[in-house]
């Protein structure tokens, strides 16, 4: 049964933007307080022609609540185990692929690596919950990291408010879950099994872990599994709706297109790098200080352009294999393969060179931490 979107989610009042004329996005670009109809405007065939504007103004504000930093982190993969059989994943359930998870003590050499490039924020990835990796085991890890990294986040399955909390405790800071797309049709028949398949849980688990005290929650949708302007607009909707009831956290947003995987899915709404540019300094403009990241799925080229035009944060010698850090041959395959393989030195010598200044500290963390009496 094709599950309800909650009447806070539903974009339909804003999605006739997408027959929008160039005078409803001239409209949209003087607006002081843009919303969802201006987005879905800017994300119209109108707007195409004000796109350099748009980089222009998204240049700008990104300058003004980020300045010319780039914020860097690492993912880490603990385990590929999943029981989920979403169509479009390399882990998926039904992969004939080699299973494995970091034990502790190979978890903390991968984790002593990336300290020594220098990163201090890490996101640790695990599939859905299983007997192999499961909530104990995130928990351990979890503890690990924090011992050595400033910043610990976890992008893994949906847990209870009670999970999330026990995770903050142990000193992770952030939650990383994608809706993937709003669509409850299509959600439904590319989550072909498992819990995944569970489309209100998902939705609903981000703001159980800002309830239980995750100081940042990352929203996403993976372009190319359904229309990208209506997910545009219900992440939106879904941001905004975070932002209302839990004004404490913090949120970020990610635009992962779907790359090639164990499975060849083929992406369903294919979606270019010109239109991404576009996505993206469209939200920029509609959410100037909200931090928008972009991952190594993308092509060096197009992540070197842009970096300071709208995007805030990024990943950099990243490995989607567990284990991957290690500098031996694979013995899995990454959850999707990635386009920028250029180490952090590099990357950030490319940042340097364009006139920005690469991060590793979660400062806002630090703020917090300050405010709150703590020490980081």
């Amino acid at each position: 049964m094709t599950p309800q979107m909650p009447a806070w989610l539903d974009p339909s009042p804003w999605l006739d933007g997408r027959g929008s004329t160039p005078a409803d996005v001239e409209r949209a670009l003087r607006c002081d307080e843009p919303g969802p109809r201006e987005l879905a405007a800017l994300l119209s065939p109108a707007a195409h022609p004000f796109i350099e504007v748009m980089a222009q103004r998204a240049r700008a504000l990104t300058q003004r609540h980020f300045g010319r930093t780039i914020s860097l982190y690492a993912p880490l993969y603990l385990a590929n185990f999943c029981t989920n059989g979403c169509a479009y994943c390399g882990f998926a359930s039904d992969r004939a692929q080699p299973r494995r998870r970091l034990e502790p003590p190979e978890a903390e050499k991968e984790l002593a690596m990336l300290k020594e490039m220098g990163f201090e924020e890490v996101l640790l990835l695990t599939g859905e919950r299983t007997s192999h990796a499961g909530f104990d085991y995130l928990l351990e890890c979890v503890s690990l990291a924090a011992q050595r990294f400033h910043a610990v986040g976890i992008e893994a399955f949906p847990m209870t408010t009670r999970e999330y909390a026990l995770l903050a405790e142990a000193g992770c800071s952030g939650v990383t879950l994608y809706q993937e797309t709003y669509d409850p049709r299509q959600y439904d028949r590319l989550h072909r099994w498992g819990p995944k398949k569970d489309y209100l849980d998902r939705l609903e688990a981000p703001a159980r872990a800002m309830e239980a005290g995750m100081r940042t929650v990352g929203l996403g949708v993976l372009l190319g599994l359904s229309d990208p302007a209506f997910d545009a607009v219900c992440l939106l909707r879904h941001a905004g709706h975070l932002q209302r009831i839990h004004w404490k956290s913090g949120i970020t947003l990610s635009f992962p297109r779907l790359r090639p995987q164990a499975g060849n899915f083929a992406a369903l709404f294919p979606v270019d790098e010109a239109w991404l540019a576009r996505l993206v300094f469209a939200v920029r403009i509609v959410l100037p200080d909200v931090p928008l990241l972009l991952s190594t799925r993308e092509r060096p080229e197009f992540r070197d352009g842009m970096a300071g035009l709208g995007i805030s944060k990024m990943s950099a010698g990243s490995r989607t294999t567990v284990g991957g850090y290690g500098g031996a041959e694979p013995t899995t395959e990454g959850q999707f393969q990635v386009s920028d393989k250029r180490s952090v030195p590099e990357f950030c010598a490319m940042l340097r060179n364009r006139g920005l200044k690469p991060v590793f500290k979660n400062w806002d963390n630090v703020f917090r931490d300050a405010e709150a009496g703590g020490h980081g």
